[in-house]
């Protein structure tokens, strides 16, 4: 009986390492053919921004005429491109399955080689297991991004803040650098607003009408324009008002 389960078991850890070596060789064929095809329409757009001409010439001739006006070749390349689409989604679900059927296998064949306890029951089990330490690992890596977009931010927000001090030494905008940086959201938010009132913008401005009026003050306080004493100092508030107002500050302030 011993020996039948120990058969059983090897039995189970062949199709184990076999049913795993087919999956992974799916994966890496998978990845391959998705990766020639990337390669190949990086080539095409590389032939547009060097020779568009050329190419154009190419499809509007009889090349171009004989894919265009075969189904079989539209259809060809509808399907190249769909297949790039789904390859990550058909990567993820292969692993799954992959790693899902190798822990079951392996399981069941430790079971009845060595005699030890199976970690589950049921497949269901095992599948739930896997789900669950993806989502972990994507919250992980999510995670992870925001830490490193939150120090890119800080260490913008700081170069940023010291070449207000570089020129305005410590008057319209140095002050904030003395409170050390222990509260990022603060900091940007009476810094963000800030530069909203030197342009004469509301604080719910979009990039659009920041531009305009970054465009009217300029021209209003331009050295060449404006004689008044303080000319040139306020044109580089406003200048380094519109250079804080950028696009990724519009949506992080949105999101306060």
């Amino acid at each position: 009986m011993k020996l039948l389960k120990k058969l059983y078991g090897k039995i189970l850890y062949r199709v184990a390492r076999i049913l795993s070596g087919i999956l992974e060789g799916f994966i890496q064929l998978i990845n391959m053919i998705a990766q020639l095809i990337t390669n190949l329409a990086k080539g095409c757009f590389v032939l547009v921004s060097m020779g568009g001409c050329l190419l154009l010439l190419l499809i509007a001739g009889p090349l171009g005429i004989t894919i265009l006006g075969n189904p079989i070749l539209l259809t060809i390349v509808f399907l190249l491109i769909l297949f790039i689409m789904l390859t990550p989604k058909m990567v993820s679900y292969l692993e799954y399955i992959k790693v899902t059927t190798n822990d079951y296998l392996m399981d069941r064949s430790n079971y009845f080689i060595q005699g030890t306890q199976c970690k589950y029951k049921k497949f269901r089990e095992y599948k739930a297991v896997y789900k669950k330490a993806e989502e972990e690992r994507k919250r992980r890596e999510a995670q992870q991004r925001a830490y490193e977009q939150q120090k890119q931010w800080e260490e913008r927000f700081k170069n940023w803040h010291g070449h207000q001090q570089y020129h305005n030494g410590q008057g319209y905008y140095g002050g904030q650098g003395h409170q050390g940086f222990g509260n990022y959201s603060m900091d940007f938010k009476s810094q963000y607003e800030k530069c909203c009132d030197v342009l004469g913008v509301s604080y719910e401005a979009n990039k659009n009408e920041i531009k305009l009026a970054y465009r009217k003050k300029a021209k209003m306080y331009h050295p060449d324009m404006n004689s008044s004493q303080d000319t040139t100092e306020m044109f580089q508030k406003i200048n380094d008002a519109y250079e804080f107002l950028t696009e990724d500050h519009i949506e992080r302030y949105k999101r306060l």
